[in-house]
C-alpha cells in the first residue's frame, strides 16, 4: 500500500493570471531543484482545450540514510513527465505528474486540478492529490514516509515559485497599465493651422 495525500489552497488572484504564471513559473529562486523543462507536444483540440506534454528534469538528493544503501553511480536527476489539459470556457487547468525513472526506489504521481474559485471569482482554487509508493523489499514504509515529507516540503516551496511567477506578471500587467495612462493623460498635439480657402487669397502683408 502507498502513501495518499491531500491537500487544497486557495490563491487571492483570477484564473488567468494563475494559469499564465503556471507556465512561466521556472526558473524561479525557490525550485532551484528543477533543471530543465521541455514542451514534447501541444495541440489545440476541436473543442477549444489546450493539450500538453512537457518534459521536466530534476535533481534527486536521496536523505543520509539511503546514501549508504544505494549504489553512488545511482543517476541523481529525475526525469518527470506532465500532461495539463486547459479548458478556458470553463477556467480550468488539470495536469497529470509522474516520474519516468527511479520507480522501484518511489513512484510519485500527482494530479491537480487549478479553476476558477465558484464562490469567489476574482480567487483561484488549487487542488493537489498525490500517490506514492515504493517497491524496495523491507524499505517500502520508511521510503514512502520519507516521500511524503519531501514531497510536502516541495509543494511548499513550488507555491512560493508560483506566487513569484504571479507577482512578477501583476507588476507587467500594471506597468502596462501604467503606461497607457499616463499615454492618455499627455496633451494632444494641436493640429496645424488650416490651410487657407482657395476663394480667399492670404494676406501676406499681415
Amino acid at each position: 500500500m502507498g502513501r495518499y495525500v491531500y491537500s487544497e489552497a486557495h490563491i487571492k488572484s483570477p484564473w488567468h493570471q494563475v494559469l499564465a504564471a503556471f507556465w512561466q513559473r521556472y526558473p524561479n529562486p525557490y525550485s532551484t531543484h528543477v533543471l530543465t523543462e521541455d514542451v514534447l507536444y501541444r495541440e489545440v483540440t476541436s473543442a477549444n482545450l489546450l493539450l500538453s506534454r512537457r518534459l521536466l528534469t530534476k535533481t534527486n538528493r536521496l536523505p543520509g540514510w539511503a546514501e549508504h544503501i544505494f549504489p553512488t553511480h545511482m543517476a541523481r536527476a529525475v526525469y518527470v513527465l506532465e500532461d495539463s489539459i486547459v479548458d478556458p470556457e470553463a477556467n480550468t487547468l488539470i495536469t497529470k505528474t509522474w516520474n519516468l525513472n527511479h520507480n522501484t526506489l518511489m513512484t510519485v504521481v500527482e494530479r491537480c486540478m487549478i479553476e476558477q474559485d465558484g464562490s469567489q471569482p476574482t480567487w483561484t482554487k488549487l487542488k493537489r492529490e498525490a500517490w506514492i509508493s515504493s517497491s524496495v523489499y523491507g524499505l517500502a514504509r520508511p521510503i514512502q514516509e520519507f516521500g511524503v515529507a519531501r514531497y510536502k516540503s516541495n509543494q511548499t516551496q513550488a507555491m512560493k515559485g508560483l506566487d513569484y511567477a504571479l507577482t512578477k506578471i501583476q507588476s507587467e500587467e500594471l506597468s502596462c497599465l501604467n503606461g497607457d495612462q499616463e499615454d492618455s493623460e499627455k496633451p494632444k498635439p494641436r493640429p496645424p493651422n488650416a490651410p487657407p480657402s482657395p476663394s480667399k487669397k492670404p494676406n501676406q502683408f499681415a
